[in-house]
């Protein structure tokens, strides 16, 4: 059994900024739990084409600039990398292929058990595995009777395999967006939506609209929960919008069902498909934390801020909303998990 003074389940981005902000606060026995073979969280499965909608100098973490041109976009390979650096340079023992079973706290102390059988126990625990994990999957009528293949965005990388196919892309954000853009240059695309698309330009007046919301601190204020539900906007500097027109790439309103050989549109007219990619996002899961007291009977955490209201020494970072409009983002999950130790280290 090994002591820390605190345990960070996880090792993405939010993971290792609570890690390098951890001395700050007090923690001098830092601890990281990963899953994953290698620090950097979900950044090296993700599609090769991706791209960030911030620029270089708004996607750094504490105390490490992001490399690079600033005012650029980076890459996915340019995150993992970056991500790679950090982890490198961090203050804490870092424990690749260690997937967390349970956190239980009892005596003051919590208990964290591996796997393979591994204890682990701390003062103080924070859970930073972030939703990237558990692809949300609809269901969609008649999905059981269609000949063809059902994929999520977590299963694409790259679009050589689709080509000379019929693909309907499902979802309206940034990586639907970026998904169809990549396949209509090689097979007979169609994206579905519920809504129309919202663009959203990169760059309004001249400045990137992270400049904006940095300027005008929307991007760091306190939002109520009514603004977390606002319209999913994709933005764009021009060049997918582009792409999906020059690459034939309709939108059309969601499929109402699937039949053998594809769907059947709103209008009801019907369409052979050979691949439905959804482009659905990730549902926020905790299965290791069931019996830590830190959650509602839903599942959902119970905390203010990132701090568990039910249970001492618990927090969370990385969570969509968690406290601003950053959370969950490269550019914020520093500011977030500043906040949670220092609450933390206050009980």
């Amino acid at each position: 059994m090994e002591h820390a003074d605190l345990i960070v389940i996880g090792a993405g981005q939010s993971g290792l900024a609570t890690a390098a902000l951890a001395p700050r606060h007090g923690f001098t026995r830092i601890l990281i739990l990963e899953a994953a073979e290698e620090p950097g969280g979900s950044w090296p499965r993700y599609y090769d084409s991706l791209t960030l909608f911030s620029p270089g100098r708004y996607s750094s973490l504490p105390g490490m600039r992001f490399p690079g041109d600033p005012d650029g976009y980076p890459r996915r390979d340019e995150v993992v990398n970056y991500l790679r650096a950090y982890a490198n340079r961090l203050p804490a023992d870092i424990r690749t292929s260690t997937s967390v079973t349970s956190v239980t706290h009892q005596d003051g102390a919590w208990s964290v058990l591996a796997s393979d059988g591994r204890k682990f126990t701390a003062g103080a625990v924070i859970a930073a595995t972030g939703d990237y994990g558990t692809p949300f999957t609809p269901d969609l009528p008649g999905r059981q009777d269609f000949g063809g293949q059902v994929l999520h965005a977590a299963d694409y990388r790259s679009p050589d395999a689709f080509a000379g196919q019929r693909v309907v892309v499902v979802g309206g954000g940034n990586s639907a967006i970026q998904i169809a853009a990549d396949l209509g240059a090689v097979a007979d695309t169609t994206l579905a939506s519920r809504r129309p698309i919202g663009w959203m330009p990169q760059r309004p007046l001249g400045r990137d609209l992270h400049w904006w919301l940095g300027h005008t601190r929307l991007d760091i204020a306190p939002i109520r929960r009514r603004l977390a539900k606002v319209p999913v906007s994709v933005i764009d500097d021009g060049r997918y919008l582009a792409a999906l027109d020059r690459h034939g790439v309709e939108r059309r309103d969601m499929f109402t069902r699937f039949t053998n050989e594809g769907v059947v549109w709103a209008d009801g007219t019907k369409q052979s498909v050979d691949t439905v990619l959804l482009a659905t996002g990730y549902r926020l899961t905790f299965p290791y934390l069931r019996d830590s007291g830190a959650l509602g009977s839903d599942g959902a955490p119970l905390h203010r801020g990132g701090v568990a209201t039910t249970v001492p020494g618990f927090g969370f970072v990385g969570m969509e909303f968690q406290r601003s409009f950053s959370s969950k983002t490269l550019r914020g999950v520093g500011r977030d998990a500043g906040d949670v130790l220092s609450r933390l280290r206050k009980h």
